[in-house]
């Protein structure tokens, strides 16, 4: 198995991520009824972002933090949400790739879990 080495392999991530997001009835609804995201829209910021923070391309200009606040403002966006969430994009890296990329993209989606989770509260306080 191959690690991350391009945008189309982030491509591949993100398409299968979303395709298990999207078929979990316990976090879907947040894509479905709360942003209605369109995929088709959506998976090339995706790809960006991760580009960005794994291979160092650059490109990504939105505030993530922001984006996640104000999703939370609308349906709040819960720890076991969270959980949900990271089990899916781990479960997806873990299927197509393995390597120090494939490690470093886990720890970075474990941080900005975390990170956003601590915001949301600081949010709601």
């Amino acid at each position: 198995m191959k690690d991350i080495q391009t945008q189309n392999d982030l491509y591949q991530l993100v398409d299968t991520f979303y395709q298990r997001l999207l078929a979990d009835p316990a976090i879907a609804y947040i894509f479905t009824d709360v942003v209605k995201i369109h995929l088709e829209e959506h998976l090339p910021i995706l790809v960006t972002f991760w580009s960005q923070a794994i291979l160092g391309t650059g490109g990504y200009t939105r505030n993530l933090t922001q984006l996640h606040l104000d999703v939370s403002a609308k349906e709040r966006l819960t720890p076991e949400l969270f959980q949900i969430w990271l089990g899916h994009f781990n479960a997806s890296v873990d299927f197509l790739f393995k390597g120090p990329k494939a490690e470093q993209i886990k720890t970075q989606a474990l941080s900005i879990a975390a990170i956003m989770q601590i915001k949301i509260a600081a949010q709601e306080k």
